[in-house]
């Protein structure tokens, strides 16, 4: 018998990584007859299907003021700590009711057990979890104590209490061997790694549609070679090293394209790249509408671009993140069949460079053999379409759907026992 399965976080909307990963899973639940509800600040799911609380979103007025207030500083004043159980006893109510109205039986916090983005929900929902001993998969992408923004901060006893909370209905899942370790040894914590992963038994069906609206709507023409950046504007993706790549290319048909919004962190990040480019003569572009999640279900795509739109036009992909929980958008470009420049963040080298891929590669910096090997994979078609074949094979094997659906069989199996994926 299907199980109503509740995820919550502070926004499912868009195509940043956590939002993804959630719709993925649910996909895989939804096919073994589970029904899928959503939690969270910001929505862009079935409305019959979603609990939206305005005051759980990580840029909520109230909550921005507290994180001014508890990060890069030790102590914090008796207003704050106020603020912040007020906003925990509203939001504990809302995750009540949220559970009741859709006979939720089991719960998925995406992220919001790990990052404290967002301090009264997480608190909020550990009191919940705790007080009703409510079966929970928290999925944990990035931990506090990954993030140098939180290193300093004035709420060291919520962070031990509820990022993520040790109780015993809850089970962990992370998505790399080294948050495992780091898990188990600073909290006691056992976990399962569930990796990020595509549906790579089912190859995307690529269509002629919309070709020349997408070119149009960035300002480019089909002559033009696409060097995409497929992430969103934030300094640790390194994005740099894309305009640098471009620069070296020499050639004005090469046009670096940024697929996703700038925001999250700010926009200094943005004019700065912007006038890198400018100053190193690289055309840069921006995808200035909003980017819709390509694996949700539950979303009228009319008139408005998914990510999987993006990706057939890219004739190269740029990877150089300094750090990664996993990577996304390394998937997503050996899904499309894409050759990559991908910069050895830690998690790459330890979980996934030892699979056998085929990529460049790059330390921290381009090289001139490193652009080199772009030139060479960009001007030979049978190159390249080596190299993505054996990418994608390697992929499927290693991070399908199938490795997603028998993992969280085995989690499910925990609370409900029987075969219920």
């Amino acid at each position: 018998m299907g199980k109503n399965i509740g995820f919550i976080s502070t926004r499912f909307s868009g195509t940043d990584g956590v939002t993804m990963e959630a719709s993925k899973w649910a996909t895989v639940l939804r096919k073994k007859g589970h029904n899928c509800f959503w939690c969270a600040g910001e929505l862009d799911r079935a409305p019959e299907r979603s609990y939206l609380i305005p005051e759980a979103h990580f840029q909520y007025e109230k909550n921005k003021w507290i994180n001014e207030r508890i990060f890069g500083r030790r102590g914090r004043k008796p207003a704050v700590t106020e603020t912040i159980h007020a906003i925990k006893s509203l939001l504990k109510v809302q995750i009540h009711e949220f559970v009741e109205k859709y006979s939720i039986d089991l719960l998925i916090p995406q992220n919001i057990l790990a990052i404290p983005m967002h301090v009264p929900l997480a608190l909020a929902l550990t009191e919940f979890i705790s007080e009703t001993e409510f079966a929970t998969i928290a999925h944990h992408h990035d931990f506090y104590w990954e993030r140098s923004r939180y290193l300093i901060n004035a709420v060291s006893e919520y962070l031990r209490m509820a990022f993520p909370p040790n109780l015993t209905s809850v089970e962990h899942v992370v998505i790399n061997s080294d948050a495992q370790e780091q898990l188990a040894l600073r909290t006691g914590i056992s976990s399962i790694i569930i990796p990020n992963v595509l549906d790579f038994d089912n190859p995307p069906k690529i269509t002629s549609k919309q070709d020349s609206d997408f070119y149009q709507s960035i300002g480019l023409s089909a002559d033009d070679i696409i060097v995409l950046q497929p992430t969103r504007v934030v300094q640790r993706k390194g994005i740099e090293h894309a305009v640098e790549l471009v620069k070296e290319l020499k050639d004005p048909k090469y046009k670096l394209v940024v697929s996703h919004e700038a925001g999250d962190e700010g926009y200094e990040y943005v004019e700065w790249l912007k006038n890198d480019a400018r100053q190193s003569g690289v055309d840069l572009r921006f995808i200035e509408s909003k980017v819709m999640d390509p694996l949700n279900e539950e979303i009228d795509f009319k008139g408005r671009n998914s990510l999987w739109d993006i990706y057939p036009f890219a004739d190269f992909i740029t990877y150089p993140s300094l750090y990664e929980g996993f990577g996304n958008a390394f998937l997503e470009a050996i899904y499309f069949k894409k050759p990559m420049l991908i910069n050895r963040y830690s998690i790459f080298v330890r979980d996934i460079e030892p699979k056998g891929y085929d990529l460049v590669v790059m330390d921290g910096f381009l090289t001139k053999n490193t652009i080199k090997k772009v030139r060479e994979i960009l001007e030979s078609q049978e190159l390249k379409e080596k190299i993505v074949n054996h990418n994608y094979e390697i992929a499927k094997k290693h991070f399908s759907y199938s490795i997603l659906r028998k993992r969280l069989g085995y989690l499910l199996g925990i609370f409900f026992g029987g075969e219920v994926l």
